[in-house]
């Protein structure tokens, strides 16, 4: 069966003709990419962490229209919650994601899992973003956050142990490198983890991650505006050059100066 609910009502509905026409032309912009718009290399990575099951009949029919659109699938995931739920969640190649293009994939995927029809009852689709504690499934996203913390989980047990914490120190070659903070007497305290063995990783929410993800949400709005024009005119006294001033006249030199003009002298800086 189809889903039943977008999971994520428009913002647009209720609103005035002209604020329509705005969200629509800024989500055909944000979804119609004109080439060179993203990253070709980024866009086609491939993910490190395949679901099974339906997770993996949605992701068979997800995956191409979200890459036909200019996003990347980060993970499906199927629940219990509202009787089913699909939630796929889906970012730009850069990593950001607005609730415009969450808004824009729901529209054109909705009809397309109505007729593939992965699922065997009604669910609910759910299209989110990656979120601040993110799952990471591609190599450029271990390269992205080398230095936070993350949580991994291990399909194929490395030295007898599946669960691991700790900061992302590097990836070198096929594996990352992780500099453990749940060291128990007698390990080590780095552990190198090949990524085709991680079953999940997932950032930890810290305070600076959180930082860096305001950051990079602040900057990721500002070039969405440039790039559609969308950028408010500068104010009118931003563009004043301020006045050249003028040299100081009333400088101890100056009142010497004076002095010896009143007495007849001549001034020396002047000479004759």
């Amino acid at each position: 069966m189809g889903p039943v609910d977008a999971g994520n009502p428009s913002p647009i509905r209720g609103k005035d003709d002209s604020e329509d026409r705005l969200k629509a032309k800024l989500t055909l912009d944000m979804t119609d990419p004109t080439p060179g718009s993203f990253e070709t290399d980024l866009l086609d990575e491939p993910r490190l962490v395949v679901e099974p099951g339906a997770a993996a009949r949605v992701s068979a029919v997800a995956a191409p229209v979200l890459h036909g659109m200019g996003y990347r699938l980060v993970r499906i995931k199927i629940s219990g919650e509202a009787g089913c739920t699909v939630q796929i969640m889906a970012e730009r190649p850069d990593g950001s994601m607005q609730i415009e293009d969450c808004e824009a994939i729901s529209r054109a995927l909705s009809p397309v899992l109505d007729i593939a029809d992965p699922i065997d009852r009604a669910y609910r689709l759910e299209i989110s973003s990656p979120g601040i504690d993110r799952p990471l499934v591609r190599r450029s996203d271990f390269e992205r956050f080398t230095g936070h913390l993350v949580k991994i989980e291990m399909a194929v047990a490395h030295q007898g142990r599946k669960r691991f914490r700790g900061m992302l120190a590097a990836v070198e070659g096929d594996a990352v490198r992780l500099h453990r903070d749940d060291v128990k007497s007698g390990e080590e305290a780095d552990v190198l983890l090949t990524m085709e063995d991680i079953a999940e990783a997932r950032l930890v929410l810290t305070d600076e991650l959180v930082a860096e993800s305001m950051r990079r949400g602040k900057k990721a709005a500002r070039e969405l505006k440039r790039s559609l024009g969308l950028e408010p005119p500068t104010a009118p006294h931003a563009d004043r050059t301020p006045a050249k001033k003028s040299p100081p006249k009333n400088t101890k030199q100056h009142r010497l100066a004076a002095n010896r003009a009143r007495r007849g002298n001549i001034d020396p800086v002047r000479g004759d």
